[in-house]
């Protein structure tokens, strides 16, 4: 039996490290239950078909700060100890995919704690399945979202040299549980990017919602409607 209920939480502007804390709180609560189930199904044992893994699909901003996914490079930061806390800011490498990013005041960042089993199981699919929430919510806006062939994300004028993301991504996954996620920068204070080589890519600008648009964005109804569009992709029944 599969489960499509999304517990739907908004976090607001969240410390950092806090966060991470509660989606490895969520996170490992899940894969032990998965483990659980599975074993008593190993061993014959009679198990309650009621007892269903959860999913959490979790939205939030946070105050400044500079994250190193595994694969990444730490001269991928260009400041010091010093440059970090004139910028108010802090970094901490973490166990995500992917290389360096940003994320602050502005910037829808998404945490999808999923059981991929109650979906479907595909990592690739999963990545392209969130990007395309985004290219969709992007359309809403009138703005053209693009994949950029080799790297994951969301870009404007993926094909020539003009080249901008706008939504980072970056994903840990164990038994088919997700945690990580995205970030969409929105009205997103764009001169932190110049502190970083952004995903390990020095060649391409970084951009946002309200640089496309020329005007800021209303940040929670933008937020309802990535909402709609993840959960009609995956076909999440969300609560909250």
């Amino acid at each position: 039996m599969k489960n499509k209920k999304v517990l739907f939480e908004d976090w607001g502007l969240t410390d950092y490290k806090q966060a991470w804390d509660r989606q490895e709180e969520l996170f490992g609560a899940t894969v032990k239950l998965k483990t659980e189930l599975r074993n008593r199904s190993l061993a014959g044992d009679e198990t309650d078909e009621t007892i269903l893994t959860p999913n959490h699909l979790i939205f939030c901003e946070h105050p400044h700060v500079y994250t190193l996914g595994k694969s990444g490079k730490p001269d991928h930061l260009l400041l010091d100890e010093q440059g970090l806390k004139e910028k108010q800011a802090v970094y901490y490498p973490i166990n995500r995919g992917g290389d360096i990013t940003y994320h602050g005041p502005g910037q829808i960042v998404s945490y999808p704690i999923l059981d991929l089993d109650n979906f479907f199981t595909d990592i690739h699919l999963y990545l392209r399945t969130l990007e395309e929430a985004v290219i969709l919510t992007m359309a809403d806006y009138g703005l053209k979202g693009e994949r950029y062939p080799g790297y994951t994300g969301v870009w404007l004028d993926a094909d020539n040299d003009h080249a901008r993301k706008i939504c980072a991504m970056g994903v840990r996954c164990s038994r088919w549980v997700t945690m990580h996620g995205l970030a969409f920068n929105i009205n997103t204070d764009l001169d932190y990017f110049k502190n970083i080589v952004p995903c390990g890519i020095d060649d391409k600008a970084v951009t946002s919602m309200q640089a496309e648009l020329g005007h800021e964005v209303d940040i929670n109804e933008l937020k309802q409607i990535l909402k709609h569009h993840i959960s009609v992709l995956f076909g999440m029944e969300i609560i909250g």
